[in-house]
């Protein structure tokens, strides 16, 4: 008893899907734009985007596009290092003629931002960009297949650094350390 054919091509599609959908994401390295590929361009991004920070990105509208009445959309999407993706939220951009401004802030301990484009055309057509998947911009400590990277990335705590505007542990001792000189010095 042999498989038929499209058994066999479905099967073997299966078992190649994880290989190829692996193969895309490199961790630390941001997915933008091809060269030609969009009706936009990149005009500023933040790179890496910064737990607690603002992330910002202005993309500007081809002319053509403009012209025709082309409206945009921008998506994002913040996924955590713990696996976990938020739902993506329509942005309210700021327009300036060509230009879309979007910022948000990410939440702590997050691996990346995702961000996407759907263009609505004047006859109601749209494209999404990119298609069946995300842009992104990864943050400054990611964690990607259990291993953490990025410059805030912290090998021996196999994690992240702790951030500056949050005080840690040596902080807090430094500051009783200091409370109680004060004390002491006074009472001399």
């Amino acid at each position: 008893m042999g498989l038929s054919r499209t058994t066999f091509l479905f099967v073997t599609m299966l078992l190649l899907l994880p290989l190829s959908s692996a193969s895309e994401t490199v961790g630390g390295e941001d997915k933008n734009p091809a060269e030609g590929e969009a009706s936009f361009q990149i005009l500023a991004r933040d790179s890496p985007s910064i737990d607690g920070e603002e992330w910002a990105l202005s993309i500007e509208m081809n002319q053509e596009e403009h012209d025709n009445g082309t409206v945009f959309e921008i998506s994002t999407q913040i996924c955590t290092n713990d696996g976990v993706c938020d739902p993506p939220i329509i942005m309210s951009p700021d327009i300036n003629e060509r230009v879309h401004t979007i910022s948000l802030t990410p939440n702590e301990d997050h691996t990346y931002v995702n961000w996407r484009v759907k263009a609505t055309y004047e006859d109601g057509n749209k494209t999404n960009f990119p298609q069946g998947s995300w842009y992104t911009t990864w943050s400054s400590c990611w964690q990607n297949n259990g291993e953490y990277g990025g410059v805030d990335a912290n090998a021996a705590l196999d994690g992240c650094a702790e951030s500056e505007s949050t005080p840690g542990f040596a902080a807090v001792l430094t500051l009783a350390g200091l409370g109680a000189a004060a004390v002491i010095t006074r009472r001399d």
